[in-house]
């Protein structure tokens, strides 16, 4: 369980409701007040009662209206049923929980084609919301300064809060290193998807979406409480097939990616060490493997988790590990795939002329690598794409 904040950590509205209680009179212990304001999310001590009442604390705040008080009466406790959360009080973690729980309804939900966008923009969303929850439990002000230290407002006034990038880049940011990795490619994934149309991500992107919300579960649980975690929310999803890998492969081939999404998931990529790419805070990745079981319960399991260590894991690992090496293909084989895509005149020299022009052996660009034949060069999908852009931005050239 976190540790509870203790101390005077009342807002402003508070305030103002127990100035009016005080005033009404109908409640002369501090004790009977504190009982409207303590929630399981923030121990308040009885003494913050006793200085608002002597007037030694928020002296400025006005006490609320007497309509105010008897509709915050009215409706006490006002709690979100599955939580037990205060819905004024703890509004930031309770929107935190919903959309993170409307992310991954919209994933799952069937017929949709535009899934891991709607994904990606709504889990945003509950990160940025669970950040600022915390932020503010933590006193931390998380609202835009302009330079001369006026807070930064908005068309009709409000306040501008901190987007999830500069929440990230925060000091105290409580996220582990691998989970703000994931974060941050799925951020950059976001601004493509709202600048650009998108093709079919979902299988692209799939073992970061699932890392994202097993990131989001644990961290919601070890900074608020395990009572608040999504799981029995979200149990595990049920499909209707299985893939051979000869299905995987042609799924793969007809939902490529455009050039843009691929280029910029490659460039992040190469960005990262061996280790933050392995990492399963950044991208999640489970093997499902038919299974009989020697006892009819072991039969009745789903999903077993076998450790990481034991003979079985390594085969399986080794089994993924091939599975997802790059492919490699030859020039030729680029050029014709070209020619087999519309553009007969994209021939070998230009091909030759493009990768010169571009420095795309450069190691640091990662397009390709030294073939295991006398040194042959061969090219990953991602030049596939960059080549395929320029075939299309040079149509009349070549067609």
């Amino acid at each position: 369980m976190p540790v509870r904040k203790r101390g005077n950590s009342l807002e402003k509205w508070e305030v103002a409701l127990i100035k009016a209680m005080v005033a009404k009179g109908d409640w002369p212990n501090d004790q009977d007040i504190l009982a409207y304001f303590t929630r399981p999310t923030r121990s308040i001590n009885h003494r913050a009662i006793g200085e608002i009442r002597r007037g030694q604390k928020h002296a400025a705040v006005k006490a609320a209206s007497a309509e105010a008080l008897a509709d915050f009466l009215a409706i006490w406790p006002d709690i979100d049923p599955q939580t037990g959360l205060s819905i004024r009080g703890d509004e930031l973690l309770i929107k935190a929980r919903e959309a993170m729980i409307a992310a991954v309804h919209i994933f799952n939900g069937a017929g949709l084609t535009f899934r891991a966008e709607l994904f990606i923009v709504t889990s945003i969303i509950a990160w940025t919301y669970l950040l600022h929850a915390w932020f503010r439990r933590e006193g931390i002000d998380y609202r835009h300064v302009k330079a001369g230290g006026t807070v930064q407002k908005t068309k009709q006034g409000e306040n501008c809060y901190w987007e999830l990038g500069k929440c990230l880049r925060h000091a105290q940011c409580p996220i582990p290193a691998g989970a703000i990795k994931n974060l941050d490619f799925l951020i950059e994934l976001r601004h493509e998807i709202e600048h650009r149309s998108t093709s079919r991500l979902d299988d692209a992107v799939s073992a970061k979406l699932q890392a994202c919300c097993i990131n989001f579960n644990e961290a919601i649980k070890s900074l608020f409480g395990a009572q608040y975690g999504l799981e029995r929310r979200l149990p595990i999803a049920l499909q209707f097939v299985t893939f051979s890998s000869d299905q995987r492969a042609v799924l793969k081939k007809a939902s490529s990616l455009p050039p843009n999404i691929s280029t910029m998931m490659e460039t992040f990529h190469n960005s990262l060490s061996p280790a933050e790419q392995a990492d399963p805070q950044f991208a999640y990745r489970v093997a499902f493997v038919p299974k009989v079981g020697n006892r009819a319960s072991n039969a009745d399991l789903a999903v077993e988790f076998l450790k990481a260590d034991s003979e079985e894991a390594k085969e399986i690992n080794r089994v993924l590990l091939k599975e997802v090496e790059k492919k490699r293909y030859t020039p030729t084989q680029v050029v014709e795939m070209m020619n087999g895509e519309g553009f007969p005149n994209f021939k070998i020299n230009h091909h030759t002329e493009l990768w010169q022009a571009l420095d795309a052996k450069s190691a640091a660009k990662n397009f390709g690598c030294a073939g295991d034949y006398k040194g042959t060069w061969v090219w990953y999908d991602a030049w596939v794409a960059g080549v395929r852009a320029h075939c299309q931005e040079q149509g009349e050239k070549y067609r």
